[in-house]
C-alpha cells in the first residue's frame, strides 16, 4: 500500500514537472522512458537542447536535499546513453536535469545536474 501511494505521488510529481517545463517552452518528447538500464522520467526539447529529466517529489521540502545523489544520477546517465541517439539529432545539445518538487513550494529546476 505504501509503495502504491509513493507511485501515485511520483506520477503526480512527473505531471507537475511536465507542466512546469511546458510553461517554460519545452516540448515533451517522452514520459517514463524505460531502458534496459533504468527509467528516464521526462525527455524534453527546447531550442536545440534535449533535456533528460529526473523528477523527485517529496512530502516535505526539507527532504529534497537528499532526493538526488550521485548513484541515482549515474543510473539516469546510463539510461540516457542507451537511448540518447533516438532523441538528439542534428548536433543538438544534451543534458541531464533534475526537477525537485514538494507541496507549497515552487519547482526547483537543476540544469545540467550530471557532469561526469
Amino acid at each position: 500500500m505504501k509503495r502504491q501511494r509513493a507511485e501515485q505521488a511520483g506520477r503526480k510529481g512527473e505531471l507537475a514537472a511536465e507542466l512546469f517545463l511546458r510553461a517554460k517552452g519545452w516540448f515533451i518528447l517522452a514520459r517514463r522512458r524505460k531502458t534496459p538500464l533504468g527509467e528516464i522520467d521526462l525527455i524534453a526539447r527546447r531550442s536545440g537542447t534535449i533535456a533528460f529529466v529526473e523528477v523527485k517529489w517529496r512530502k516535505r521540502a526539507e527532504e529534497l536535499g537528499l532526493a538526488v545523489d550521485e548513484y541515482r544520477l549515474r543510473r539516469v546517465a546510463a539510461a540516457v546513453e542507451a537511448v540518447a541517439h533516438e532523441y538528439a539529432t542534428d548536433g543538438e545539445d544534451m543534458r541531464i536535469d533534475v526537477i525537485l518538487l514538494a507541496p507549497g513550494r515552487l519547482p526547483q529546476h537543476i540544469v545540467n545536474a550530471w557532469q561526469p
